[in-house]
């Protein structure tokens, strides 16, 4: 089984149009994260298409950084690669990331930074140490939940938590009203909040500065959703998915005082599913979860009745 990886080959159009039919994308393999990244942190991007065999099997988006010719670089590849239908299984992924190591081969001067989207197990595990990628002990392996969101909505209804339901219905015969943005006509707003409790309460999380990237380009390729809870034309709570292909990521949220005597964000997700799936959106990342600094969102997150997943880990 023979790998090859061609970089940057496929147009623009040619990207999206692969991209949109992947299963599970992520927004770190996205097009708007490597502009974000790219125009943060000054570093390149490559578009990989991967083929196996002679026939195109998947995508990888990487980016880096060097001077001196390379002398020193820096490579990341960060919850990628991503398969095609029919692609993705061991094989497929050993050679991938043969050729990915002849490729970028670690060496003095390089720094290597490899979360695959591979999730964790002693398969996973033998496969990366027997291509010889050294695992990053210090780092945790991310976790994540995946909200299917083909299933319809009393089905959907039914698999939430009773807590979580409940939570819900409370807010549902309130007076909480939502507002949907699909324009980042609230960008500003919602990451002001964002900001301001991320300071006020010291909890880790993308910075400021990439997420307002993150919307300017999402805004620009009409692929930003968010919601904003009011009650008495107060502000109470919001919520900002990003779409990427036929997924899309529940990436910041923030509630008040109000917002949470009002359960305000059990309906934001909610109905975001519902304004999500009018955009055939089929399945969303709730994003990263832990059971150390951040028990209680994931027990919100959890209570959806989402599939909880984690990943192998970096690699280096």
């Amino acid at each position: 089984m023979k790998c090859e990886i061609q970089w940057n080959i496929l147009s623009l159009d040619e990207w999206t149009a692969h991209f949109d039919k992947i299963e599970r994308s992520n927004l770190l393999q996205s097009y708007v994260y490597a502009q974000a990244q790219c125009k943060l942190k000054r570093q390149r991007a490559r578009w990989g298409l991967i083929t196996v065999d002679g026939k195109p099997a998947g995508l990888v988006q990487m980016l880096e950084a060097g001077i001196l010719k390379n002398l020193f670089h820096a490579v990341i590849l960060d919850r990628g690669p991503l398969w095609f239908e029919g692609f993705g299984g061991v094989a497929h992924i050993k050679v991938f990331f043969e050729e990915f190591n002849r490729q970028f081969p670690n060496r003095f001067g390089r720094k290597r930074r490899i979360i695959p989207e591979m999730q964790n197990g002693a398969t996973a595990q033998a496969i990366l140490n027997q291509i010889g990628l050294e695992k990053y002990e210090a780092q945790t392996p991310y976790q994540t939940l995946w909200w299917d969101l083909t299933i319809e909505n009393e089905t959907a209804r039914a698999n939430l938590k009773s807590n979580w339901r409940g939570a819900l219905q409370k807010a549902e015969k309130s007076a909480v009203k939502i507002e949907w943005d699909t324009e980042g006509k609230l960008a500003s707003w919602m990451l002001s909040h964002y900001e301001r409790d991320k300071r006020d309460k010291g909890y880790s999380g993308a910075s400021p500065q990439l997420l307002d990237n993150i919307a300017l380009f999402s805004a620009r390729q009409k692929s930003i959703v968010i919601g904003r809870a009011t009650l008495d034309s107060n502000d109470i709570a919001g919520v900002m998915f990003i779409k990427h292909g036929r997924s899309a990521t529940y990436q910041v949220g923030w509630s008040g005082d109000l917002g949470r005597a009002n359960s305000a964000h059990h309906l934001l997700l909610w109905q975001g599913r519902n304004v999500l799936k009018d955009y055939d959106i089929r399945e969303l990342d709730l994003g990263g979860v832990n059971d150390e600094t951040a028990a209680g969102v994931k027990k919100f997150k959890c209570g959806t009745g989402a599939q909880e997943i984690e990943l192998i880990g970096q690699y280096m």
